[in-house]
């Protein structure tokens, strides 16, 4: 059987030693959560399932939809029989939610974290040159309010904007040789101004480390350093500039090397910044025409059934005219950020943060390493724009948030970070935020006008004025529209507000809408609702199964339109 997600699940951190451990593995519930005290990691399970895909998926095998608070998987794997000596480590690309993982009967360690990926050395339990047991127990509480669960239904029936759950693994699993002194971690400064990149490595061991830069295979420039300590320094300076840019994410290669270890990584050459209330690429105004992707699939839930699907949903927004997504209420995958670097497309990476009791004092220590995770991994993607920790952060059965989580997020985010802006909670309730955004559903383009009109003179209307305060940051609304538009009316749907009854109806809406934000000069962007409808929701431009709606070439023209912001004077001082 063909190996499903078979690519590389990082490609920007890629060696050759490495296996890939999708496929068919033994599956079973343990709806008691005994599975420990049983010691089932034991014995043969009774089901089997297709990882990378969750059970609730169909391409899983297994299709089941109702809650799974606890499940076992299980693979009899043989390592390559030329990996002599140095380290195995086991990687996860994400397992949804608390995950204890075994080898050969011994406990190796537990991540928790539904979102973000996760390594652990596992050569100290490996049998070398014979067949190894992994087991991994993936428990999942996600009406517990002690884990975020992003779109995911905490009712039996997905409804209304939340969907069909994911249990378990739903990321690539592989196993991976590297030597005793390996590269554990890098972190990519460009410097588009002055033509190089600054390279911070974390290393095992001690040696030379060499960095150098190709651009469509020609050498671009070097750096080597001698390391006597875990961690280096060091910087190439480019021969050529490449910019990375809308649309044409040029991507130079990088090959590492510290003593035996070659990884193979990229990197894209640009500058971002927030400027009065503008946002520059490269030294000029870009207006963000951002569009909501909920990253779920009709097959395989948060997991794409191939790499294609990751590419198309990238192609069909920018086939719409748009240029770039909110990544919303989950934390991508690597795979899917590689296409968006390479693609030239400006994402949003966020968290699935809804679930969490944000008014308890120990919702910080619950969301927090996880978030650290996926800041440290996609640091280096050019494509990422920004940061947005929370969304929306409701009261949790009547109770408030605690600001001083979110403030401690965001200067956790920005201390990890200091190269891009953070939005602490996208729509409510802000604390502290480089940008203020809102969300607004309004149907009506002329009350809609009048409304953000009011913005050119510095009011900015907002309807949770008892709750958060605008301070004149740079400003956005990152969910508006919604539009609601089923081709099916033969089921009960959802979306925002009164639906149109025609087509023209539907796209007078969508222009006016949209149009009264581009010709607002203080607007850095917007971010329209949504790319492709998700189960009952149907207010996206495209369909679940990514079938068009209608023909896009009106929206497409009003996306590109030049916004009011990019009109301005000095627009011109960009990077050369």
């Amino acid at each position: 059987m063909a190996i499903p997600r078979s690519e590389h699940p990082q490609p920007q951190m890629e060696r050759n030693e490495w296996m890939n451990l999708n496929g068919e593995w033994e599956f079973e519930e343990d709806p008691g959560c005994s599975g420990k005290e049983r010691k089932i990691y034991e014995r043969t399970l009774g089901q089997t399932i297709r990882v990378p895909f969750c059970p609730e998926s169909e391409l899983s095998g297994i299709g089941k939809k109702d809650f799974m608070n606890c499940v076992w998987y299980r693979k009899c794997v043989k390592a390559p029989e030329d990996w002599k000596g140095g380290r195995l480590l086991l990687h996860f690309g994400a397992v949804d939610y608390q995950a204890d993982v075994y080898i050969n009967g011994s406990h190796v360690g537990t991540h928790r974290g539904g979102y973000s990926s996760f390594c652990m050395d596992v050569t100290d339990y490996w049998k070398r040159g014979e067949e190894n047991v992994i087991a991994v127990c993936a428990e999942d509480h996600v009406r517990s309010g002690s884990q975020p669960r992003g779109k995911q239904s905490a009712l039996f029936f997905s409804h209304e904007c939340d969907y069909t759950r994911t249990t378990g693994i739903w990321q690539t699993v592989w196993l991976e040789h590297v030597p005793k002194q390996y590269i554990r971690s890098v972190k990519y400064y460009p410097d588009a101004q002055n033509g190089q990149l600054v390279i911070q490595a974390v290393l095992e061991g001690e040696g030379t480390l060499e960095a150098e830069a190709f651009y469509q295979g020609k050498p671009m420039g070097k750096c080597t350093v001698i390391c006597r300590k875990n961690t280096a320094s060091l910087t190439i300076p480019l021969k050529e500039k490449h910019l990375w840019d809308l649309g044409d994410g040029k991507l130079y290669d990088l090959i590492l090397t510290f003593g035996t270890d070659e990884v193979k990584s990229y990197f894209g050459l640009r500058d971002i910044a927030i400027c009065g209330m503008h946002f520059k690429l490269n030294g000029r105004i870009v207006f963000q025409r951002l569009v909501l992707d909920q990253g779920f699939y009709p097959d395989g839930i948060y997991t794409a059934p191939d790499e294609e699907a990751l590419i198309r949903d990238i192609q069909l927004s920018m086939d719409a005219g748009f240029n770039g997504a909110r990544l919303h209420q989950k934390i991508f995958e690597p795979r899917f950020l590689y296409h968006c670097d390479r693609m030239g497309y400006l994402v949003w990476g966020e968290h699935a943060s809804w679930g969490l009791d944000l008014s308890d004092a120990k919702a910080l220590g619950i969301f927090l390493p996880e978030w650290v995770e996926a800041v440290e991994r996609d640091f280096n993607h050019p494509a990422i724009v920004g940061w947005c920790p929370f969304n929306e952060t409701w009261d949790y059965e009547g109770r408030k948030q605690m600001d001083i989580i979110l403030e401690t997020v965001y200067r956790v985010t920005k201390a990890l970070d200091p190269t891009r802006p953070c939005i602490d909670t996208s729509g409510s309730f802000h604390v502290r935020t480089d940008i203020f955004d809102v969300h607004d559903y309004e149907q009506d383009p002329a009350v809609w006008r009048e409304r953000y009109d009011k913005f050119k003179d510095g009011v900015l209307v907002d309807r949770f004025q008892d709750r958060q305060t605008y301070r004149g940051e740079p400003s956005f609304v990152s969910e508006y529209g919604g539009i609601k538009w089923d081709v099916d009316q033969t089921i009960a749907s959802w979306g925002y507000g009164n639906a149109p009854k025609t087509e023209e109806e539907y796209m007078a809406r969508y222009e006016g809408l949209t149009t009264a934000l581009m010709e607002n000069e203080r607007f850095l962007g917007f971010c329209y609702t949504q790319l492709y409808d998700v189960e009952q929701e149907k207010n996206g431009i495209y369909t679940y199964d990514r079938n068009k709606k209608f023909d896009l070439t009106k929206i497409r023209e009003v996306n590109q339109r030049k916004a009011a912001c990019e009109r301005e004077e000095g627009t011109e001082d960009s990077i050369k």
